[in-house]
């Protein structure tokens, strides 16, 4: 049994609203179909991407009845924060100014990160629910930058 590729990730909040807002807005992630459950939460898909799972899925606990979610997914306490034993989780990405650019103007702070010898520029950035995102862009859009102050970000 080969594994093909990753399906999807996803995540549990207590606030779906923001980080609907957070893989939308900041990492550009639409919206799509998800089937009727009978708890809350959004599916997300990368760009024109039309497969049938999506590559997040955000689950939304609700604090007055999660009786629906515990039933289909089970009971699970949630860290306060953080990614639990997941450490992080990574995308391949172009237009590090842009991106910087959303971080800055939704008040996010990032770590900046060059790779020796990979030529990969990682931006590390958490989520609404604590949850680490390692965006990988092309070093050369680094280094091009490098006389661009990163405003929140720590070069390195």
């Amino acid at each position: 049994m080969p594994i093909t590729k990753l399906a999807h990730y996803s995540i549990r909040t207590t606030d779906l609203d923001k980080s609907r807002q957070f893989y939308t807005q900041i990492l550009g992630f639409r919206e799509g179909f998800r089937p009727p459950f009978d708890f809350p939460g959004v599916w997300l898909y990368n760009g024109d991407d039309e497969s049938e799972f999506g590559v997040v899925h955000i689950i939304g606990i609700d604090p007055n009845d999660s009786s629906a979610l515990i039933a289909y997914l089970g009971d699970k306490t949630l860290p306060q924060t953080g990614t639990g034993t997941v450490d992080h989780i990574a995308f391949l990405a172009t237009g590090l100014l842009d991106f910087r650019a959303k971080l800055r103007d939704a008040g996010y702070t990032w770590q900046d990160r060059t790779v020796p010898s990979l030529g990969l520029h990682q931006v590390f950035v958490e989520d609404p629910s604590g949850v680490t995102i390692e965006m990988n862009f092309p070093a050369d859009e680094a280094a091009a930058l490098k006389q661009t102050p990163s405003g929140n970000s720590t070069d390195q």
